[in-house]
């Protein structure tokens, strides 16, 4: 499904998360679960995603889900976004598509060659399955050869987007998709793009950090229908 589509209704979800203000005062809010259409919406619209912990990603050992809310939450400004001169130049180099090849933004996010790697093969099945779904997108960026140069994916609920990962092969290509990504909410009329946590790379890009508190707040009028 695309951009525009609306996406299936879900069965309500079996697991429930405690309310925030029982959660620890640390970034993990639990344990287990499962990675069905269900939890993971319901997960988003709490202001919940789930990663394996890069101690735990070995594949001689059995992995669980670990179910994040940063302390300190970071989000991009849709107005704010930091657009360098290089970044103008790449966009016109490039050409923009949405939703026409998730697995493989996904999969190029998943490589193996990556640090503190996540993307289990369990991860692409839900998330491609939600994508089916209506509910998660891709943004890719096609080099003039018409190959593959990078992109990034999400989740999407009501006005919100949870921006889950991204991936270059060439130069700024995750950038452009950033990009078209903050256009592409701002024609949607959305409110919130929450990239998870601060780092140095997302921080220059224009992205800051929040509150817990304040992230909830903001996500509970974004995820109203």
């Amino acid at each position: 499904m695309n951009w525009d589509s609306t996406p299936t209704p879900l069965d309500q979800s079996v697991w429930e998360f405690p309310p925030s203000t029982k959660w620890p005062r640390n970034d993990v809010v639990g344990r287990g679960a499962d990675l069905r259409p269900e939890t993971l919406i319901h997960a988003y619209r709490h202001g919940i995603f789930p990663m394996v912990s890069s101690d735990d990603f070995d594949d001689q050992q059995p992995t669980y889900l670990v179910w994040w809310s940063p302390l300190k939450r970071a989000v991009i400004n849709l107005d704010q976004l930091v657009i360098s001169r290089s970044m103008r130049s790449s966009e016109k180099k490039f050409e923009v598509r949405i939703d026409t090849c998730f697995e493989m933004v996904m999969r190029g996010c998943a490589a193996p060659n990556r640090d503190h790697g996540w993307i289990t093969a369990e991860f692409i099945d839900a998330y491609v399955q939600l994508h089916k779904l209506g509910y998660a997108h891709s943004f890719e960026v096609f080099d003039e050869n018409g190959l593959l140069a990078g992109g990034l994916y999400g989740v999407r609920v009501g006005r919100f987007f949870a921006g889950e990962s991204m991936f270059h092969l060439l130069r700024d290509a995750s950038k452009v998709a950033l990009m078209a990504l903050v256009k592409k909410m701002k024609e949607s009329e959305m409110t919130l793009l929450d990239v998870q946590w601060l780092t140095p790379h997302l921080e220059s890009l224009g992205a800051l950090a929040i509150t817990r508190e304040q992230y909830l707040r903001e996500l509970a009028v974004a995820v109203m229908q």
